[in-house]
């Protein structure tokens, strides 16, 4: 039933050889990679204008130099990551750069800077979205938390249907916000030259803080929150049609400049307009009904947005569980992030970041304002790491135009390095510093798993194994049942097919139930003995473990009896609920207590299927 409705929701299994055939060609990849440095625009027009506000109108003045100051960090990282993609066609982006070129430490690093950062970028744009839904609803201002977890509800689903259908969805929020936005811009220019700039002065608030170098700084490191969805198409190289590399190139290039132009042009229209947002709306709403009213234009405007934001975080979707895929390939996560669910997607990864990006919701009650301080943090670290490595990886390589590679990605270096000082600086009192806090644990955890992979591998080694390996005693058995019925002569059966040592063991709940067992089983098995256990405290598995461990001191052969339970199956899965499943119980604490002065003990299900 299970399956049935795996299937009803995320459709059939795919086999594996159409993999080749779920690959992105340059539309969708465009829609599948891109909604979040697109939709960015959204939340870092809006912090940059909180950390200018303060200042009265001569803060939101600097808002449009803010923004170009960003808009040239960009184009210059978009440049270096082009090259990247060029240099290391094979994805991982800054993961697998730095740890080429600088080292496994760093390349840890730059890999949980890198899935922190996916996970707020996930909780960011979801939040954001519901934000400029409830701008233009204010009553659903008070539900912003159900609707994100709703929100993300149903972009887990649509990735875990698979690849290409994610990129033929999310194309329509994408395209629908460019198609909605430009021309919003392009009417905004025309308005501007007909009507003339507004007037700041005469509408923004009082200030309530003084225009200092450090306010300026602080929005600058708010508003680098919009640089965050480069490195996903970095990561997802292999996700491209041949040739994968030239493809997402262009992607990133073409990004990168709509970005840009979308990024630029709301502010410096927001400025040249003098919007002021009111207290339950943002600013980018504020901008649209200046322009354009409260009618079906505007609802248009913040239902594109809604959406795109929403899509943008099918980002993090998209790069990572290929990140996590990868680290599991070298050890550093659990290997069950590398297998390809039925829908050819790494399904445990989506589920896990839909996890994590649930907890960040409702942990910070679903505030954009409040994710923000943790966010850019570990993208600016990503981005520095990686593009220092890119200056090693071109000067050990060399090839043609060397020295021009080195210098853009060394400019890049040096950029965004500059960046990263000044984001956490400017952000460390407002929750960076969890961000600074989190990232050695992660890498601490990164090398546990590895060790522990390692330590498997070494016990499992077939180094230094004898090749006459003595067989095994003959094994004894022990058989708990519950009664004599179908069940238990199955058990016994096949107990009696593997060894002549078979002993039963019967746990007495009730005063004398254990005599009227015995006469029964000795109709049945008179060769077998049957130990009677008597329980005056009413416990089943305790005692049952106890006598079980006892036999094996009085035999003291080398080894533990195995156990073999008799179980029945119910032939309807509600069934199950009605039985106490004491099978699974007795298996659970014999697991637990397996091993016990170096030896092992089997266990073996015997199941006895029921037929209605």
């Amino acid at each position: 039933m299970l399956n049935r409705v795996k299937e009803w929701v995320i459709g059939p299994p795919l086999p594996t050889h159409q993999l080749g055939h779920k690959r992105l060609n340059k539309i969708r990849a465009r829609a599948a990679f891109s909604p979040d440095a697109l939709s960015s625009l959204a939340y870092a027009n809006q912090e940059i204008y909180l950390g200018l506000v303060v200042a009265g109108s001569a803060g939101l003045s600097l808002g449009l130099p803010v923004g170009l100051a960003i808009t040239i960090v960009l184009g210059i990282v978009a440049l270096s990551y082009f090259q990247t993609m060029h240099g290391y066609p094979s994805g991982g982006g800054s993961y697998i750069v730095a740890r080429s070129n600088l080292g496994t430490l760093p390349g840890l690093v730059a890999a949980a800077a890198l899935l922190i950062d996916y996970l707020l970028a996930a909780a960011v744009s979801l939040t954001a979205g519901v934000a400029a839904i409830a701008s233009a609803f204010p009553v659903l201002w008070p539900y912003r938390v159900p609707i994100a977890l709703l929100l993300l509800l149903l972009i887990a689903l649509v990735n875990l249907h698979g690849l290409q259908e994610t990129g033929t969805l999310m194309s329509i929020p994408v395209y629908l916000f460019l198609l909605s936005y430009l021309p919003m811009l392009a009417y905004g220019l025309i308005r501007l030259r007909a009507e003339g700039p507004g007037n700041l002065a005469a509408v923004a608030p009082p200030p309530s803080q003084p225009l200092t170098m450090f306010l300026v700084l602080h929005a600058f490191a708010t508003g680098c929150t919009a640089l965050t969805g480069i490195e996903a198409i970095s990561n997802g190289v292999p996700a491209f049609k041949p040739p994968e590399a030239r493809n997402a190139g262009r992607t990133l290039i073409v990004m990168a400049l709509l970005m840009g132009l979308l990024f630029l042009g709301s502010i410096g229209l927001t400025q040249a307009f003098a919007v002021v947002a009111g207290p339950q709306e943002t600013i980018l709403s504020a901008l649209a009904r200046r322009l354009l009213g409260s009618g079906p234009a505007y609802l248009l405007i913040q239902t594109s947005t809604v959406l795109v934001l929403t899509v943008a975080a099918n980002t993090s979707f998209a790069g990572f569980p290929r990140m996590a895929a990868i680290l599991a390939k070298d050890g550093f996560l659990p290997r069950q992030l590398t297998g390809l669910g039925d829908r050819l997607v790494f399904a445990n990864g989506i589920l896990a970041l839909a996890a994590g990006t649930a907890i960040l919701i409702i942990a910070f009650r679903g505030d954009t304002h409040s994710l923000i301080p943790l966010f850019a943090v570990g993208a600016f670290l990503a981005f520095t790491l990686s593009q220092s490595g890119m200056v090693l990886h071109w000067r050990r390589e060399r090839g043609r135009r060397w020295r021009l590679k080195t210098f853009f990605n060394g400019l890049g270096a040096l950029v965004t390095a500059v960046t990263l000082v000044v984001v956490v600086v400017n952000k460390f009192v407002e929750g960076a510093w969890l961000t600074i806090i989190v990232l050695p644990l992660i890498v601490l955890a990164f090398l546990q798993i590895r060790a522990h992979y390692r330590e498997v591998a070494r016990e499992l080694s077939l180094l230094g194994l004898p090749p006459d390996i003595k067989p095994p005693p003959p094994p004894r058995v022990v058989v708990p049942i519950s009664g004599v019925h179908r069940g238990t002569i199955s058990a016994v059966s096949y107990a009696l097919s593997i060894c002549r040592s078979v002993t039963a063991v019967y746990v007495e709940l009730e005063p004398g139930a254990g005599e009227r067992i015995r006469e029964e089983w000795e109709r049945w098995w008179p060769e077998v003995p049957l130990i009677v256990v008597p329980s005056p405290y009413r416990s089943l598995v305790r005692p049952l473990i106890d006598c079980i461990e006892e036999l094996d001191r009085q035999q003291n052969d080398g080894q533990q009896a195995t156990v073999v339970l008799p179980e029945f199956i119910p032939a309807r899965w509600w069934h199950t609920l009605l039985h106490n499943r004491t099978a699974w119980l007795i298996r659970a604490a014999l697991l637990y207590r397996r091993r016990r002065l170096g030896l092992y003990r089997a266990i073996v299900d015997v199941p006895y299927h029921l037929k209605k």
